[in-house]
Parts: structure tokens; C-alpha cells; sequence
């Protein structure tokens, strides 16, 4: 992944969509040194994210939830 400053990923902002129309990740920093704050990544990736492995359990189990199930972040906490 490249990482750009914010004022050469402005200047070269059509260079960085193109980079990222190709596939690639671009990461974002303030100044030199700094660590990265943003990245911009191609839209697909974006929509379908990976999905998640169940370890262990791989090929034993599956998760489905219902489209109707719903938790409030309260009933999650105090699980």
C-alpha cells in the first residue's frame, strides 16, 4: 500500500483515483512522519467486503442471522 501526504495526494489526486481504479490501496497522512489517517480503497473492495472465517469451526458450523434481528448496543454490552 502507498502512503501520499494530503498535499501531494490533492495535487496528484487523478493519479491517485487511477491507482485505485487498478486495484490499489492508498493511504492518506498528514506530514512527513505522521502515521496514516485515511485510506482510500477501490470501490469494490469497498461493497464486498471479505468474509469472515470461523477458525477452528470452518466446515462444522455456519452463522445465519435472521433479517429481522436486531440488538441494542445496552443488550450488547450486557451479554
Amino acid at each position: 500500500m502507498k502512503t501520499l501526504l494530503l498535499a501531494d495526494a490533492q495535487t496528484r489526486f487523478p493519479s491517485v483515483l487511477r491507482d485505485v481504479g487498478a486495484g490499489n490501496e492508498v493511504a492518506i497522512a498528514y506530514d512527513k512522519g505522521s502515521r496514516a489517517v485515511a485510506v482510500i480503497v477501490p470501490y469494490e473492495k469497498w461493497t464486498n467486503p471479505p468474509r469472515r472465517r470461523l477458525g477452528t469451526l470452518e466446515g462444522k458450523m455456519s452463522v445465519v442471522f435472521a433479517n429481522d434481528f436486531t440488538v441494542t448496543d445496552e443488550e450488547l454490552v450486557n451479554l
